[in-house]
This record gives structure tokens, sequence and C-alpha cells, in this order.
């Protein structure tokens, strides 16, 4: 009798445990079919999420991501650039501005990249949502490397806007230790869906 309620608990822990594992599971294999989706659809504006620049130049990551909002823009996939990122300790420049910068020396003019600003991927969002809105800009394609594909997309739909996925190809970033990344990618979308992205911003990131 003593070890009849000991047993109960531990089928309730494997039996959480079990959805746990499954869940986390699911959400991994939504995050590689995500970030190997290329969507053929046309849009407002292209939505670039920024990552680390080098002393005003965009690093290998970076420029392979604006390369590839260069390609869209260039086929006519969309009107509009946006850029987002600010800057990280230490930085003379921020990442949205490298980005313009590097934007307009390969032919978009000026009056039409919009920056953002932000250092995790829900501020690089929020900090141009009110400027998307101001130009009734509320379809984007999103460029980012394909792990972090899914969760960008969801952060851009829990704010309004309609995304399309356009991941990067052949990005630097997928060179080094990407398990670990796709891990990350794991953790914080599965948590993210159940506590919100804003909350899990102040989390991760």
């Amino acid at each position: 009798m003593i070890f009849g309620p000991i047993k109960f608990v531990l089928r309730i822990a494997s039996a959480i445990v079990s959805l746990l594992v499954i869940y986390f599971a699911v959400t991994f294999v939504q995050i590689w079919l995500t970030g190997h989706h290329h969507s053929m659809n046309r849009a407002q504006a292209i939505l670039v999420f920024g990552t680390t620049e080098d002393n005003g130049t965009p690093s290998p990551e970076l420029r392979a991501r604006l390369d590839q909002a260069l390609v869209l823009w260039h086929k006519g996939r969309a009107p509009w650039i946006v850029v987002t990122g600010g800057k990280r300790p230490g930085d003379r420049f921020t990442e949205a501005g490298v980005s313009a910068t590097y934007l307009e020396s390969h032919g978009v003019p000026a009056s039409k990249i919009l920056k953002g600003s932000g250092t995790n991927t829900w501020q690089n969002v929020t900090s141009v949502v009110p400027k998307l809105s101001f130009h009734a800009i509320t379809t984007v394609l999103t460029v980012t490397d394909p792990f972090h594909e899914d969760r960008a997309m969801a952060i851009a739909s829990s704010l309004g806007l309609v995304p399309s996925p356009s991941p990067v190809r052949n990005s630097p970033t997928v060179q080094h230790s990407l398990w670990k990344y796709y891990a990350k990618e794991t953790v914080e979308v599965g948590v993210g869906r159940i506590i919100g992205y804003a909350t899990l911003s102040h989390w991760f990131d």
C-alpha cells in the first residue's frame, strides 16, 4: 500500500516527460521544415533580421542575409527592405545602419529602406512595426538563418504581420556547431509558444 502513491506519482511524471519529449520533437521538426521552405510569395517588404557587424562592415553571416534580400528585391518580390539590429557593447555602428549602407551600395535607394533596432528577435520586430504600419505594410518576406526562420516568423505573426519564409541559403553560420543552434531554437520556440515571445525575449536571445 505504501508504494501505491509513489508508483502513481512516477507514472504521472513519466507521462509528463513523455509529452514534453514529443512536444519538443515536433517543434524541432517544424523548425527544420520552416527553415528549408522558400516561399514564392510576393510581399510588401523584405524583413532582414540583424546579426553581428564588424566595425562598419557586415559580418559574413549578416552579408549572407543582405545578399538574400538583394536577390529578392532585384527580382521584384517586394518594393521595400527593412533592416534591423542595434549596437552591442563596444560597437560604434548599428547592425541596421551597416545593413542599410550595404544595401545602398548595391543599388537599393535609401528611400526604400526602413531601419529598426533591437538586440534580440522580439526587439527587431517591435522596433519596425510602427514604421511598417505608417506605410500600411503587413506582408513581409522574413530573411534570416534557416534555424531562426520559424521563431522569426512566429514573432512577426504575433505582432500582426503576415510573414513568408525566405531563409538564407548556404549561410556561413551553419558551418559551425549547427546542432547547438537548432537545439537553442527548439527550446526557445517551444517555451515561447507557452509563455509568449515577449516574455521569452527577457530570458533568451
